[in-house]
């Protein structure tokens, strides 16, 4: 049992020293140093979008020790992911993994970077699941959830798998997608994030038009729609969206797409940025009875 828990212990050991060398200190003026993760060697840098929510330039920690300068190049908080560009050249890139080998219950390793040296803590794969939407709307293509302690400044650090040979990143570490849960952003979804933010520096967000808030439907109305609220409309933009596919003020909003509207988490993600400029149902109330209206999803400035 003593020789296991030694070659366990070497393993973890050369995982962390092998993946170190790609995690980076990311200093923003407003919050405490977080993390993040070499993208690529000519000085990109993927981190979580809520660490430098209201950052454009930030300090980048290397593993070397040197400290450089960063600029934001675009950030999407429905995912929550930035991506930064250092000014360094001849970084070390960890090897992404693809999605296609985590098991629930694999052991994981998660990273950071808060201080001059690496930190790590250690965890299993939790959950799994395939395409998700987070709460803000962001589209992941699958769901990763571990039991790791995102202990402070380890958000935007990598998930490092102990379960392949070699030391492979599984994506980067959230605590802002799901509060009180520690979920990761995978490594395929970041490449379709990063790529994105890199050519246009920006994610597209759906947009409808209007300010709206939960209200509660008649007992008649809710047993026929099976859900008890919706979304009650209390302002609507001229010439947006919703004004030029005759939604009104006062209407209530209860499906979208097919899919049920209780609330604002529902009707964000159902306003994904792969949604702008396609022509989806709404069924309102509108005086009481229920009305089918089409609208094509605009995309916010």
């Amino acid at each position: 049992m003593s020789d296991v828990l030694s070659n366990l212990s070497k393993e973890l050991v050369g995982l962390v020293e092998a993946a170190g060398r790609s995690v980076v200190r990311v200093e923003g003026r407003r919050r405490l140093s977080a993390s993040g993760v070499v993208w690529s060697a000519d000085g990109i840098i993927v981190t979580a979008h809520h660490v430098v929510e209201h950052e454009q330039q930030v300090g980048i920690g290397l593993a070397d020790g040197h400290d450089v300068s960063g600029n934001l190049v675009g950030r999407d908080p429905t995912t929550d992911v930035a991506v930064l560009r250092a000014e360094a050249t001849g970084l070390a890139v960890p090897d992404w993994a693809a999605f296609d080998g985590p098991r629930v219950g694999h052991i994981v390793l998660a990273l950071g970077r808060p201080g001059q040296t690496v930190q790590a803590t250690m965890g299993i794969i939790s959950a799994l699941g395939g395409e998700w939407r987070t709460p803000a709307g962001g589209r992941l293509e699958h769901y990763l959830q571990t039991d790791v302690v995102m202990y402070p400044g380890f958000s935007g650090g990598p998930l490092v798998s102990a379960a392949a040979n070699g030391s492979q990143v599984l994506g980067i570490n959230s605590s802002a997608l799901v509060p009180g849960v520690s979920v990761a952003v995978p490594a395929d979804s970041l490449s379709r994030v990063v790529e994105t933010l890199l050519a246009h520096g920006r994610i597209q967000r759906g947009y409808l038009g209007v300010g709206a808030q939960p209200v509660l439907l008649p007992d008649g109305l809710a047993q026929q729609l099976g859900q008890d609220t919706g979304l009650l409309l209390v302002s609507v933009k001229a010439d947006g969206p919703a004004d030029k596919a005759g939604l009104l003020l006062g209407d209530i909003v209860v499906v979208m797409d097919e899919q049920p509207v209780r609330g604002m988490r529902e009707l964000q993600s159902l306003l994904a940025s792969d949604r702008v400029g396609t022509a989806v149902s709404v069924r309102i109330v509108r005086g009481g009875q229920a009305q089918e209206l089409t609208v094509v999803i605009g995309e916010r400035d």
